[in-house]
Parts: structure tokens; C-alpha cells; sequence
């Protein structure tokens, strides 16, 4: 997987609505917490338009981010907010600049289109985390806008939470993919369909039906998306509905259930997701799953590798002016020397 670069003061950063509409006081607190930070804040040039719950039409929500894509001082893109609406954009994107000169993208929610679409096709870690609409509007401190600080400028994810109920001890060591799983269920049979051998999943969701919960998990069963995981690790599962009918078991006891034959870890009780304290996860980096009977960690790796066509890039220009330099002092020097003569 390629990491893109940290953060650092002075950088830009794009925020831009690929699915519902935002408002400018939703927005304006973490723009102001942004340029805090010392980056500089770019807002899409349709981020504040709207067409019914969208923000703007297909055609303008893809044009704006396809130019923070291809924006060489973008260094980070951050999605306003989820909702639904970036599944339509999905296939009008060119990522040919991104690939090459690779960013940060920043959301969850909605945005697991955009993590999932990226971690298949292109091997570039994007950040699972906290977006604007998130972000407190009394200039408060929130955990999971300060961790997503720290991981945008570099710092090491690692994790220590308390184990959930339910969840089976155990270590492993994989790739971290996943994000709402409504989303990966309506992304299932797609050019951005998921892929999970060997990787640690971790899923999350709000405000949904249980028998809707087990219809999606049996749905990651039966395509096999489950056989094969290092991990699991299961976020916020908020708001669940029910019938009238009782389902009869809450969301993580479906998880628990669907899982049951497997033998690799399962966590319960991670906080990120659509909670308050919604920590960030690196999707495509490797990371370390350690569940035990009271506390359990989650800790990812050092970045593995940066771009290796923007490291090419980086020493081709060095080399390339060393020798246009040269090569006009040799040229000085015929020329002086054609006039002695």
C-alpha cells in the first residue's frame, strides 16, 4: 500500500460534499479548527450548493472533487459529511493525477465508497475519520477531531480500548479495510466491491432495521468476505431499529452469530463509527489486533511506502537540474570560446 504524505503547516486541504448537502455554519467550525493547525483551507467551489438532499447534482459534486483530485497542492481531501449520494459519482472520477501524486482522503459514513474504491484499485491508504459536519461548534476540544490531527501529520495510530462483550480473543496481523456496512452491502457486485482475504474488516453502522443487520452480514457470509479474515473489529452499531415483531438479538449478537465458526479474533466496542468518540482508522495500512479478556489493542505499523512514482519524480528533478546546468556552462563555454576565435 502507498501512504501519501503527512501534513505539515502551510499544506492545503480541500473539503468537499460528495453526498449531502452542508450548510457554511456546519462547515465553518472545522475550517476554523483546520487553519488552527496551520493548513491552509480550500472549499469546494459547489460544496454549499443543494438539489433536494444532495449537494448539488451528480455532475457537480464529481466535478468538484475530481479537481481537488487533480490539484497537485491539495495534500489532503476532507468530505464534508456522509449521507448517500457518493455511489453516483463513483464512476465519473479520473484518479490518473491522484494515482500519481497521491492525498490524503478523509470521511466516513458515505465516504466508505470512496476507501473501498481506492484500497482495490489503486493501493493507496485513505483515512477512516471524523469530517466538518462532526467537528464542535462551540470551539470545544473533541478526541476524535485531535486524533485526526495527530494522524494527518504522522503520528502512529495505537489504539487500547476496553473488550466488548462478545468479542473472542485472539492475535492478528493484517491490512485494515471495511467502513459502514450498508455502504459495502450496496457496494457488493461492483467495480468497488470489497476484498477482505487476509485483511482485518471492520464494520460500523447507524440506524438500522436488525433484520437489515442480518441481512447484510449474511450477505458478507455467503459471498465468502467473512471465511477468510485475519480480524474483525465492530464499531459503533447506533440507533438500531426494530419491528414490531422483535428481532429478537441486538446488532453485535447477529455479528457474534454470523462469525460463530470462524477462528480469528473479534473485537467488540471499537470507538470509531457514528459515535462521539469516532477514532480514526488507516484503511490499507497493516496493523497489529491483540483481544484479550478485559483490554485489547489495535495498533497500527509504521507507513510501509510512499509513492514510488512521486519518489522518482523527487530525485529525476535534482538530477535534471544538475544537468541543464551544466550543459549550459558548457555551451557559455563554446560560445566564448567561438568569439576569442
Amino acid at each position: 500500500m502507498i501512504t501519501p504524505a503527512f501534513l505539515k503547516p502551510g499544506d492545503k486541504v480541500g473539503i468537499v460534499a460528495t453526498a449531502r448537502k452542508v450548510s457554511p455554519e456546519e462547515v465553518e467550525p472545522a475550517i476554523k479548527t483546520m487553519e488552527s493547525w496551520g493548513l491552509e483551507v480550500i472549499t469546494g467551489a459547489g460544496l454549499y450548493l443543494a438539489e433536494n438532499q444532495f449537494a448539488g447534482n451528480d455532475d457537480q459534486r464529481a466535478s468538484d472533487l475530481q479537481r481537488m483530485l487533480d490539484d497537485p497542492e491539495i495534500k489532503a481531501i476532507i468530505c464534508a459529511r456522509g449521507g448517500y449520494g457518493t455511489v453516483r459519482i463513483i464512476d465519473q472520477l479520473d484518479f490518473s493525477a491522484f494515482e500519481k501524486q497521491t492525498k490524503w482522503i478523509v470521511g466516513f459514513s458515505d465516504i466508505t465508497v470512496l476507501h473501498s474504491h481506492i484500497n482495490k484499485h489503486f493501493g493507496i491508504e485513505t483515512l477512516h475519520a471524523t469530517m466538518p459536519l462532526n467537528f464542535p461548534g462551540d470551539g470545544s476540544h473533541s478526541g476524535s477531531v485531535e486524533a485526526l490531527k495527530s494522524v494527518l501529520f504522522g503520528e502512529v495510530a495505537d489504539y487500547k480500548v476496553v473488550t466488548g462483550n462478545l468479542s473472542r480473543p485472539g492475535h492478528a496481523r493484517g491490512e485494515v479495510v471495511g467502513g459502514n456496512l450498508s455502504i459495502l452491502y450496496s457496494l457488493s457486485g461492483t467495480a468497488s466491491d470489497i476484498e477482505t482475504r487476509g485483511k482485518i474488516l471492520f464494520i460500523e453502522d447507524l440506524d438500522e432495521y436488525l433484520y437489515h443487520i442480518d441481512r447484510m452480514m449474511i450477505n458478507l457470509k455467503r459471498s465468502g468476505k467473512l471465511e477468510e479474515l485475519a480480524g474483525l473489529v465492530v464499531g459503533g452499531m447506533s440507533q438500531m431499529r426494530d419491528n414490531a415483531v422483535p428481532y429478537g438479538k441486538s446488532a453485535e449478537e447477529i455479528i457474534a452469530d454470523t462469525v460463530k465458526n470462524y477462528k480469528y479474533p473479534v473485537l467488540f466496542g471499537f470507538p470509531a463509527g457514528h459515535i462521539k468518540d469516532n477514532m480514526p482508522l488507516i484503511f490499507g495500512r497493516e496493523a497489529l489486533l491483540d483481544v484479550a479478556k478485559d483490554s485489547s489493542g489495535l495498533i497500527f505499523t509504521q507507513s510501509q511506502k510512499t509513492n514510488q512514482k512521486e519518489k522518482v519524480g523527487n530525485l529525476v528533478k535534482p538530477v535534471l537540474f544538475i544537468t541543464a546546468f551544466f550543459a549550459l556552462i558548457w555551451l557559455l563555454y563554446f560560445l566564448l570560446l567561438g568569439n576569442q576565435i
